[in-house]
C-alpha cells in the first residue's frame, strides 16, 4: 500500500468581525478549525491543539568585570495569560502504535473544529516592541506513526478594551511653563508657554485639538512645535529598559522677538498605533503629547500632557450624559414625592402673635414716642399687625377667553 501525503496543514479562526481579522477580548470564545488536506490515505495517532498567551521581555547589557574582562548580562521575564490544550483526534497517551489506536484519514479535505474560552481576568493587549512582546496563538500538532510530528501555529490578536468615555479620560489636560535665557552676564526676557487639550483619552485616527499660547520676549527666533510620543517600558529582574518613539508631530510658525502666537485648536492626527498597555506587570505602553518651543542654542521649553490611546471611541451621548440624565430623573422623582400637590396655607396670625404681645408692643410704642419721635411709634404700631387675609382664590382673576379655567395649582408665570 502506498502511503498518502499531507498536502496542507493549517489553522483557521472563525472571525466575528467585518474585517475578517481574528480579534478577541477577555472572556470571548475563540473558535476555529484545523484543516488537513491529504492525498491518498494516512494513519494518524493524534491531533491536538495548544493555545497560549505570553508576555515576554528580553534584552542584554554589557558589563565590565575588570580592566580586561567583559561579559553580557541577560534580562528576561515572562508572564503567562493563557494555557489551554485539547485533543481533536486520538487519546492523551499516544505511545500505543497498534492498528486499533490509529485513525485513518482518506484522501481529501478534513476539518476539525475547536473552541476555547479566554480568561475573564484582564489580558494584556497584543503588542510587538523592541525588547518585548505580548502574543497569543493556537498551535496544532499532527502525530503519525514512525514520523516526526507536523506542527502549525497561527496567532490571533487580543485587545483589552479601553473605553475613553469615562470621567478620567474625558477630563481636560493643561499646563504652563516659562523660561529665561541667559548668556554669560546678559539676561533676556522670558519665553512663556501654556497649552491645553480637551481630554486625555483618544483612539487611533482621531485628531487632538491643541489650544496654546506662546509668548517670545527673548532676543532669539523660536519655533513652537507639538509631537505625540509612545514610551515602551520593559521590566525584568528589578531592572527597567525604556524606548521612546515619535508617533506624530507638527510645526508652527517661527516666532521673532516680542511676538506672540496662539493656537486655537490646532489639529494633530493620531496614526494607527497600539492601544495603551497599563495593566501588564512587565510591559507598559504609554503616550504623551509634548507641546514645546524649539530654542536655538538652548534647551527647549516643553510641556508634557499625558494621553491614553483607547479602543472604544468617543460617542456623542457618552457615559457622563447618561449618568447626569439618570441623576436628574431620580432627583425629579424624589421631588415629586416630597412636594405636596397643593401649597399649604401659611399659619394664622393668632398662632404666631398673641394678643398680649400686640398690646405690649403698642404700649412700648407710646412710651418711647416722646423720646424717639413719631416715626418709631409708627413702626412699632404696625410691628404686630396681622398680615392680609390669605385666600387660595384670586380675588382679581385674569380674564380668560372662552370656557378655559385657570388651575389653582398652576404657576402664574408659566
Amino acid at each position: 500500500m502506498v502511503l498518502g501525503k499531507v498536502k496542507s496543514f493549517t489553522v483557521s479562526y472563525d472571525c466575528l468581525n467585518d474585517s475578517n481579522v481574528p480579534v478577541f477580548s477577555s472572556g470571548d470564545s475563540v473558535s476555529g478549525r484545523v484543516i488537513i488536506e491529504v492525498t491518498g490515505e494516512i494513519r494518524v495517532k493524534s491531533l491536538n491543539i495548544h493555545a497560549k498567551g505570553i508576555a515576554k521581555v528580553r534584552w542584554t547589557e554589557s558589563r565590565n568585570a575588570g580592566s580586561n574582562t567583559a561579559y553580557t548580562q541577560n534580562y528576561t521575564e515572562e508572564v503567562e495569560y493563557l494555557n489551554h490544550s485539547d485533543i481533536l483526534i486520538g487519546h492523551e497517551r499516544d505511545e500505543d502504535n497498534s492498528e486499533e489506536s490509529l485513525t485513518t484519514l482518506h484522501s481529501g479535505r478534513h476539518e476539525y473544529a475547536f473552541s476555547l474560552e479566554l480568561p475573564q481576568t484582564p489580558l494584556a493587549t497584543s503588542f510587538e516592541g523592541k525588547h518585548g512582546s505580548v502574543r497569543y496563538w493556537v498551535k496544532a500538532e499532527l502525530h503519525r506513526p514512525w514520523l516526526l510530528p507536523m506542527k502549525v501555529k497561527k496567532e490571533f490578536t487580543v485587545f483589552e478594551h479601553i473605553d475613553i468615555n469615562t470621567p478620567l479620560l474625558l477630563s481636560p489636560q493643561a499646563g504652563t511653563k516659562d523660561k529665561t535665557l541667559c548668556c554669560w552676564f546678559c539676561t533676556s526676557g522670558p519665553i512663556s508657554l501654556s497649552a491645553k487639550i480637551e481630554r486625555k483619552g483618544y483612539t487611533p485616527g482621531e485628531s487632538i485639538q491643541i489650544f496654546a499660547e506662546i509668548e517670545n520676549c527673548s532676543s532669539r527666533m523660536v519655533v513652537p512645535k507639538a509631537a505625540v510620543y509612545q514610551t515602551q517600558t520593559f521590566y525584568a529582574k528589578g531592572k527597567m529598559k525604556e524606548v521612546k518613539q515619535l508617533v506624530a508631530n507638527l510645526r508652527g510658525e517661527s516666532l521673532s522677538s516680542g511676538k506672540t502666537e496662539t493656537w486655537s485648536g490646532k489639529m494633530l492626527k493620531i496614526p494607527p498605533v497600539s492601544p495603551s498597555i497599563l495593566d501588564c506587570s512587565i510591559i507598559r505602553v504609554e503616550y504623551s503629547l509634548m507641546v514645546y518651543v524649539d530654542i536655538p542654542g538652548a534647551v527647549n521649553l516643553s510641556l508634557n500632557l499625558p494621553l491614553v490611546i483607547g479602543t472604544i471611541p468617543l460617542h456623542p451621548f457618552g457615559s457622563r450624559t447618561s449618568s447626569v440624565s439618570s441623576q436628574c430623573s431620580m432627583t425629579m422623582n424624589w421631588l415629586s414625592m416630597a412636594l405636596p400637590e397643593r401649597p399649604e396655607a401659611p399659619p394664622s396670625y393668632a398662632e404666631i402673635v398673641t394678643e398680649e404681645h400686640r398690646r405690649n408692643g403698642q404700649d412700648l410704642a407710646a412710651a418711647r414716642d416722646e423720646f424717639e419721635g413719631t416715626l418709631f411709634a409708627y413702626i412699632q404700631e404696625f410691628r404686630f399687625q396681622p398680615p392680609p387675609l390669605y385666600s387660595e382664590i384670586d380675588p382679581n382673576p385674569d380674564q380668560v377667553s372662552g370656557t378655559e379655567e385657570r388651575r389653582p395649582d398652576t404657576c402664574p408665570s408659566r
